[in-house]
This record gives C-alpha cells, structure tokens and sequence, in this order.
C-alpha cells in the first residue's frame, strides 16, 4: 500500500490509445481514486494541454570563445481546465474504495497533427492533480493523439504536376552533350498506402549513359526567432533503367508506394512537415539533374468518383502532353432514330406489340419485361469497359426461351 492510504490514482480515457481525436470532438474520460483508509482531500482538478515547441541549440566561434545560441518557439492549441473537486478551504474525507471522477469538454475547431520531430514536436496530454493537506501532491497524466484531417479531394490537390529541367553534361571543362527530363504525377494530393504513377521523359544527349531515379522525400522544417532549422528523410524510392548515350527512355506510370506516414503539416507557426517527389537523373562526372514536384499527403483518401474521373483526366491529358494520342475534339452525336428505322417498320412494330399489352392473359412481371426493366435500369458501363450492346427491345423468335439473350 503506497503512503497516505491511495492504492492507485489514474486518468482512462473513453477512446483507446491507438485511436485519434480531431479538431471539435468531445473528449471523455474518468480519474480513477482507489483509496484503503479514510482519506481527506483539498480539491481534485484536471487539466488539457496542447501545443507545439520548437528547440535547437547552434554554436558560432567568435575568436577564440565558442558561442551557442538557443532557438525556442512555442503555440499553444488547447487550454483547458475543471475541478472535480472544489478546493473550499475545508478538506473532504473520501471513504476507503474505489472512486471515479468522469470529465468531459469539447476540443477546439482546428488543432495541429501531432508530431514529433528531432527539433520540434506538438503534444496533446491531459493531467489530473490530487491535492491533500501536509502530503505531497499526486499527479498521473495521459497522452492522446490529435490527427487534422486533410482532404485530398479539392480542386488545388486534384490537379496535375509537372515540370521539366535540362543540363549540360561537362567534365574537365568540356561540354559533352544536353541531358534533359521532364516528369509529370495526375495529381497533387495521396494518402498513405497509394501509389504515384510516375511519367517521365529521359533524353540523354551526352556521350556516357545515366541513370534516371524518384523519390519521396519528407522535409521538417522548424522555426523559431526569425531562423530556420530543416531535416529531411527519404520515405519511398524507385530506380530506373540507365539511358545509354544518345537515347531516351519513357516512364509510363512506374510506380512508387507511399509508405504509412504522418500527414502533412502546413498550418503550424513555428513547424511546418512537407512532402515531395524528386525526380533526378544521375550523370557521371557532373552534378545530378533534379526535378521536385510537390505532394501533400492527406488524411481522407480520393474519392471513388473523384479518382475515376481524375485517372481519365490525366491519363487523357498526358497522352496530349507526351504526343502519344490525339483526342478528338467534340464526339460525333449518334444518328436520329428515323434516320435508321423507316416509319413504316416503326408502324408495323407498334401494332404487332399492341395485342401483346392489351392482352390480360399477359403478366408485367414476365421474364420478357424484367429484362426490359433491367437494361432499362442498368448503369452506364465505365469508360475501361468496352459496350457491345445496342439499345433496343429483344423480341423473342420462334423456338426460343421468352428472355434468351439473342
């Protein structure tokens, strides 16, 4: 039994740990007091911390002395206290067992991922503090993690990237031909666990082969007092085939998987987490031929709709990019039903239908009409389907199941 007669003293939160919370939810929980003997309190209170911190130490020599300078910034998101137990003045004597305190309080609209980096990090915890006459005070603490959902389904982050870069090949200074690239993704938005189809053009007009890779790329950056500090990480890589002299190469939708990791962080003052994809084509004997395009790497995936509309798009529009299809500009409109069927054979089909529907014997809920109702109602096929039936009415032969497919 531990001094003053508490056996145990713990916060537990309604949501487990590997669950997340979002900007405007409710946050329950309850402070656990398991006491042995009689026990006289002052007051009870928890309290909901949130923010982000910024530190790093840099060292400058001025003469003979070395100086070091210290970079601390710090933005608080959450704030939040309540007494379970008002301290009056006078103590309140708890009986021996176990007691619970619930809590609850709603978390502001907008809050920050939490993060932790090697300068910088952002903490949600909540603390719950026991106050007893002449004992030390007690204290248990629980952290929570806050996860901002980024959308990847708006216009800005549905938009494709591309770029396009060249360089002279030199070595001893003498030039040895123009190697170029030119890179293109159908979108700037992923969430983790897609795949980027990457396109890229290689032409190496020099006279050694090069060799063509990608990459993800994380960059942290901190701030604090006007100054900087970044560090960044490579997520996911791909390397290609090396392009010998005088050729060129072509990715067609290599593809490159974004591992599990943090959304990005863009809305924070004093620290910011980015993505990007880096292109690069390594030349012998000269520096590399780098391409960024940039990500954002979100929370809420794309949208099935969203993503078939955008794949066409851009497989569409990188076919005009790259010369490799011409897309006709207005499809042809198909032709007016008089223009194939004659009027006469349109009167001769609405009679011999006639005695068909006038006919009582003649139930609407035959094979031959559900069918009808079924093609009627049937969605449109995707545009990766080819369609091989024509619209019409199945009428059927002679020596035929009413319903058989003609």
């Amino acid at each position: 039994m531990r001094p003053g007669g508490v056996r145990s003293f713990a916060l537990e939160l309604a949501r487990g740990p590997d669950d997340a919370y979002r900007g405007g939810e409710r946050l329950c929980g309850r402070v656990l007091l398991e006491v042995a003997a009689p026990l006289r309190v002052l007051a009870l209170e928890v309290a909901a911390r949130g923010g982000a911190v910024t530190h790093w130490l840099e060292a400058r020599s001025v003469g003979v002395n070395a100086i070091s300078s210290d970079y601390v910034a710090a933005e608080t998101y959450l704030r939040w206290r309540q007494l379970l137990l008002r301290g009056t003045g006078e103590t309140t004597t708890l009986p021996p067992g176990r007691h619970e305190f619930p809590f609850s309080f709603q978390l502001p609209p907008t809050l920050v991922t939490s993060f932790e980096g090697k300068h910088g990090s952002v903490r949600y915890c909540i603390k719950a503090t026991l106050h007893r006459p002449w004992v030390p005070t007690r204290r248990t603490r629980k952290v929570f993690t806050v996860i901002e959902p980024v959308d990847i389904n708006t216009p800005a982050l549905l938009a494709p990237q591309a770029g396009a870069r060249e360089k002279i090949a030199r070595s001893w200074y003498s030039n040895r031909g123009l190697v170029s690239l030119s890179a293109k993704i159908d979108r700037k938005g992923y969430t983790p666990g897609e795949v980027i189809p990457v396109f890229a053009e290689i032409d190496n007009g020099s006279t050694r082969p090069v060799l063509p890779r990608a990459a993800v790329i994380q960059t942290q950056t901190f701030m604090a007092r006007g100054a900087r500090k970044q560090k960044r990480a490579v997520v996911a890589s791909l390397s290609g085939e090396p392009v010998g002299p005088g050729r060129r190469a072509l990715w067609q939708g290599r593809a490159l998987r974004i591992p599990p990791v943090g959304p990005s962080i863009l809305h924070c003052r004093v620290l910011h987490v980015d993505y990007a994809l880096k292109v690069c084509v390594d030349i012998p004997g000269s520096s590399k031929l780098l391409l960024e395009l940039p990500l954002v790497i979100g929370t809420i995936p794309l949208h099935p709709f969203g993503s078939r509309s955008s794949s066409v798009g851009s497989h569409a529009s990188f076919l005009m990019d790259w010369g490799l299809g011409v897309l006709p500009e207005r499809p042809e409109a198909p032709p007016e039903y008089s223009e194939v069927v004659p009027d006469e054979e349109v009167a001769a089909m609405e009679q011999s239908l006639l005695p068909l529907l006038q006919d009582p014997d003649v139930s609407m809920e035959g094979p031959f009409f559900a069918y009808i109702e079924e093609f009627r109602f049937r969605p449109p096929p995707l545009y990766s389907e080819p369609c091989h039936v024509t619209c019409g009415i199945l009428v059927p032969q002679p020596g035929t199941e009413p319903g058989t497919q003609l």
